[in-house]
């Protein structure tokens, strides 16, 4: 026999990177519309959509423009949305009290689109950045600062109200201590016991939202004040374990890091160590920045479904993306 001698390896990982089709069948991770959550705006008193200079391609939506959008979500396959309010402003004040109101705008437009969509999952946020008139997501005390459980005791109502609107999905994103515990107790003794929630557990005080500010019109009631006494301090990350922790056992469905890519490492950790179904917010930020680079063509088009791809890859089941819609396009 012939003492054949080996030049060249045995494993040649290129097999089957030849063609887009071996690629695809040995794909580890997959892209599809299941993964994909559209966020919305609704504006009061809008009268048609308009544009939102910070976020290319994403408009605020009037109380009829808004059904439209929704029947296009679901004809692309788009099964859930996450809908943000923008609220007149003379019915903004230093308490929020609009959020508690079971007959606001977002309540109202939450009906609507249930009575003309059922199939369509709402998800909405539990939170009083919308309705007060200095920015902050809770009821200031007298040093100005959000105060805890004052904020909770109106969170939960305004939890309960989104809920008996039809929302299928609540999503506490104050990061006020206990909140959680405190809405799920709210929901059980009202039996709305099917009703989810969507813990943004791990909720950063990142610099990342600038555009989303713009789209909600908050920029000129915040100005540069930051959220940093009660968001997340961008350098942890065992911080962010004990949030989670915590929200899961006050009853949290789903949890959720916010931002995205830059936290790649925390979506990593947070899967790892509970499991538990984990979405991750590509925020605003993240978003118009690859958004600027594409259309000024630093970058292929390709790069956004890259930048998704990367948090299927960390461990999140489900990306809440401003580009949900032209993606599921594309897929």
């Amino acid at each position: 026999m012939t003492n054949f001698k080996r030049k060249y390896p045995a494993t040649r990982l290129r097999r089957l990177r030849r063609n887009n089709s071996i690629r695809n069948l040995v794909a580890e991770n997959v892209l599809t519309k299941d993964d994909l959550i559209q966020p919305v705006f609704v504006k009061e008193n809008l009268k048609k959509m308009e544009s939102i200079d910070a976020l290319p391609g994403i408009f605020r939506h009037s109380e009829e423009s808004i059904i439209k959008e929704i029947k296009e979500l679901i004809s692309l396959g788009i099964k859930a949305v996450a809908i943000f309010p923008v609220i007149d402003e003379k019915k903004k004040n230093e308490t929020g009290s609009e959020a508690i109101n079971e007959n606001n705008f977002l309540n109202s437009v939450i009906k609507n689109i249930k009575k003309e969509y059922p199939e369509i999952i709402i998800i909405a946020d539990v939170a009083l950045d919308p309705y007060t008139n200095h920015g902050h997501d809770g009821v200031l005390n007298e040093n100005g600062d959000v105060a805890n459980d004052e904020t909770i005791k109106v969170l939960e109502e305004q939890a309960l109200n989104l809920a008996l609107a039809g929302t299928d999905i609540i999503a506490p994103s104050d990061m006020m201590d206990g909140r959680i515990g405190v809405i799920r107790k709210k929901l059980e003794q009202t039996s709305l016991f099917e009703t989810a929630i969507l813990a943004y557990s791990a909720k950063y005080s990142s610099k990342f939202y600038g555009p989303f500010k713009d789209a909600v019109e908050s920029t000129k009631f915040f100005g540069n004040k930051t959220k940093d006494a009660y968001q997340m301090a961008v350098a942890n990350i065992d911080e962010a374990l004990h949030e989670v922790a915590l929200d899961i056992n006050e009853g949290a469905d789903i949890v959720m890091v916010k931002p995205g890519m830059p936290y790649l490492d925390v979506v990593r950790a947070v899967k790892e160590t509970f499991r538990m179904p984990t979405f991750v917010y590509q925020v605003s930020g993240e978003y118009s920045m690859l958004k600027a680079a594409i259309e000024n063509n630093w970058l292929e088009e390709a790069v956004m479904i890259e930048s998704l791809l990367s948090f299927k890859r960390a461990g999140a089941d489900c990306i809440l993306t401003y580009a949900a819609k032209e993606i599921a396009k594309k897929l």
